[in-house]
């Protein structure tokens, strides 16, 4: 079992399952963010939906990235918000 990522801030730590106010308000704005339309999947299997019908009858899975620069001789962090909640948080290079 993975043990689950956190993000330590100015204003406290940030953990996967903590909402994205919570994410705002310990970590401030990040220095970059994204948002794009996730791949749905069949319920229960690992298949993804085509297009024409994911768009027309299954909405997409909005996804926000966040990059947090935590300063030199840090990693930067990514942290990945679904519906509102923290998914994960990953530490890295900038992104490509």
């Amino acid at each position: 079992m993975g043990r689950a990522e956190s993000l330590r801030c100015a204003g406290g730590s940030v953990a996967e399952g903590d909402s994205r106010l919570s994410l705002v308000y310990k970590c401030g704005q990040p220095d970059a963010a994204d948002t794009f339309c996730a791949p749905v999947y069949y319920e229960g299997t690992g298949f993804i939906v085509p297009d024409p019908w994911a768009s027309l009858a299954v909405p997409c899975q909005v996804v926000e990235q966040f990059v947090y620069d935590r300063g030199p001789g840090q990693l930067l962090a990514t942290v990945h918000v679904r519906n509102g909640i923290v998914q994960s948080i990953a530490y890295g290079r900038a992104p490509r």
